[in-house]
């Protein structure tokens, strides 16, 4: 069994700005605030420490009722936010999901800095919510490398012989490798997100591709061919 986990925005869709203006529009709904944002990095991080940033720059208090009011209305609002701005599923990954998705010695998941919801919406908004069993997300978690430990013991419930060698974290940042690194898996990064593949190569993911076009130049690393 080889697993797959796959990180989202960046790597499977660009969904446009979708999530982060969802954001700022769950803040400005339910605490009245909004303007320019800035000096928040938003690229590998989880929806928590991005959201908990907002609140600091904005002076908005932390607690469990602020928390949910902006989580639903997060949820609530990103549907719409999807719709309205200019997104896309990335080369190649529709054709590359259908033929995994037909093997039975590969189990496909999700390592994304996404909450568990709003990864559920985003997903389904594209058509490839059913492509993926299990995963790790960003709805506890402020370090990526946290959601490559709650994905990696999502697989161990599954196959809990599976050693670390046999999975692969597929995504475009460098905070990709780094997760992967942490829990012992090997790492295909992808020149689609806002690092180039220039930048990523000092990194020094397993396997460095533009894009998911070309899966021969891969599948075979992982002896899917």
């Amino acid at each position: 069994m080889n697993v797959l986990l796959f990180d989202i925005d960046g790597t499977l869709i660009d969904a446009g700005g979708a999530g982060q203006a969802a954001m700022e529009d769950a803040l400005a709904e339910e605490f009245g605030v909004r303007g320019p944002v800035t000096g928040i990095h938003t690229a590998g991080r989880t929806d928590r420490a991005i959201a908990m940033d907002l609140f600091d720059f904005h002076k908005v208090e932390v607690n469990d009722t602020h928390w949910s009011r902006y989580t639903r209305s997060y949820f609530r609002l990103l549907p719409d936010s999807l719709r309205t701005r200019s997104g896309v599923v990335l080369p190649g990954v529709v054709a590359l999901l259908d033929r995994l998705r037909q093997r039975d010695d590969v189990l496909l998941g999700l390592l994304t800095g996404n909450f568990a919801e709003g990864a559920q919406l985003k997903l389904a908004h594209y058509g490839l919510a059913d492509h993926f069993q299990l995963g790790g997300f960003g709805d506890h978690h402020l370090d990526r490398d946290d959601v490559a430990r709650e994905a990696f013991r999502a697989v161990r419930t599954r196959h809990p012989e599976l050693e670390p060698h046999r999975v692969w974290v597929i995504g475009d940042t460098p905070s990709d490798v780094k997760c992967g690194r942490a829990i012992g898996a090997k790492v295909l990064a992808v020149g689609t997100g806002i690092f180039s593949v220039t930048e990523l190569e000092p990194h020094r993911p397993d396997v460095l591709l533009p894009n998911l076009s070309e899966p021969e130049s891969w599948l075979q690393a992982v002896g899917l061919t």
